[in-house]
């Protein structure tokens, strides 16, 4: 694999698909919400969308499938015995940072999101938006813990806010750098072609705003593909992959920051094998990868109402596409179950409150203004020229 954008090609013929059958697939995805679509086959392109030449290298914020990025330099630290996943976090949090009860939660129930700390998906991430937050580690620490860790699935962007800390902690480097050095340099991602956001007081956000071009995030896709290997060199384990991709307890369909494809879950990958997982951010932000097949579609964009189906579109006929080996059909399309915002999980203003100091959930000492001491920086005070919160104008937004 090469380290640039250029990707190796084939045809589908030359990787076992049929390229007639393909052709309903590419042209559902053509669709002009999709900014960027490929897919490949045993690290060959064979599939590309219309305006992957223009939108390729301008980085988009990958939204919740950064939490997949944080995973693998979670998994890099594990593999270096640097982190463990039965680690308290207390072994890693400064003296005085968080409460007993918090300190306790262990790594691996922050990687499956069953921290038991309560969460407002909505609500935690709109000050993020806003780059209001004072101190993500902070706010996360104050969050109430509702239920025994291990046992219920929440999903908290707090949660992985926090583990992006806790795995900085572990290396003694910033997260980002660690990041770069250890996970985007073997890939060839340089770091003045992204952008990936901090709170107010310089920690990274690991829910969100990873601001990434679809080519270097397909990479990350092709990396889990091939288990971890980047052209012979090892660069996350594939036992730590495995691990990711297995069902955790308070969720089948959940593992390591990674939707998985457990058992009862095959709504959600149409018809791909069960070793499929899934890189997942809002608007449609996908790496789909199955290990098993050497395969990765991956695409960027935005959706708009009336495009349910649009997954499964795309998916029913690459899965039938395939003759080396053939994949059973999966079926009539099955919509998910679609969970509203005015649910207690999604939606609560005391979290977005404590971003300013405010209310039950705001830590001791942080405002809009200090938090722990420290004067804070205004809000975006950290983004740079080009790129506001949804991408970027330009393709090398990085500084560092």
């Amino acid at each position: 694999m090469r380290q640039g954008r250029q990707f190796p090609t084939a045809t589908p013929e030359e990787v076992g698909l049929d390229s007639a059958a393909l052709r309903a697939a590419i042209a559902a995805a053509s669709s002009p919400t999709r900014l960027n679509f490929k897919v490949f086959r045993n690290n060959c392109l064979i599939a590309a969308g219309p305006q992957n030449e223009r939108t390729g290298g301008l980085p988009w914020n990958l939204w919740s499938a950064t939490k997949s990025v944080v995973s693998l330099v979670a998994g890099i630290a594990v593999d270096e015995g640097l982190l463990g996943l039965d680690d308290p976090i207390g072994d890693h949090l400064p003296p005085g940072l968080g409460d007993a009860e918090h300190r306790a939660i262990r790594v691996r129930n922050l990687l499956t999101e069953s921290s038991g700390i309560e969460v407002a998906v909505v609500s935690e991430g709109v000050t993020g938006l806003g780059q209001l937050d004072p101190n993500v580690v902070a706010q996360a620490l104050a969050m109430p813990i509702e239920y025994p860790q291990g046992t219920t699935f929440r999903y908290s962007q707090r949660a992985v806010d926090l583990i992006a800390y806790v795995v900085q902690q572990a290396v003694g480097e910033d997260f980002q750098a660690y990041a770069q050095r250890k996970l985007f340099d073997p890939l060839g991602i340089r770091a003045s072609n992204y952008y990936w956001g901090r709170d107010r007081s310089g920690n990274t956000y690991g829910y969100a705003h990873l601001v990434m071009a679809p080519d270097d995030f397909a990479k990350l896709g092709l990396l889990v593909a091939n288990r971890g290997n980047w052209g012979g060199a090892q660069v996350i384990s594939a036992e730590y992959l495995t691990q990711a991709a297995e069902s955790s307890p308070g969720h089948e369909c959940y593992g390591f920051l990674f939707v998985v494809n457990g058992p009862g879950c095959g709504p959600e990958f149409h018809g791909l094998p069960a070793d499929a997982v899934k890189m997942s951010g809002m608007m449609r932000q996908d790496n789909y990868i199955v290990p098993s097949l050497n395969l990765l579609v991956s695409w960027t964009g935005f959706t708009v109402p009336g495009d349910v189906g649009f997954v499964y579109q795309v998916l029913r006929p690459l899965v039938g596409a395939f003759r080396e080996p053939a994949l059973p059909d999966p079926g009539p399309f099955v919509p998910l179950p679609d969970v509203s915002i005015t649910d207690p999980m999604m939606t609560n203003p005391d979290a977005t409150l404590a971003a300013l100091g405010l209310g039950p959930y705001a830590y001791p000492g942080c405002d809009p203004i200090t938090c722990l001491g420290k004067p804070l920086p205004p809000p975006f005070a950290d983004w740079p020229v080009g790129c506001f919160v949804v991408g970027c104008s330009t393709p090398t937004p990085g500084r560092r």
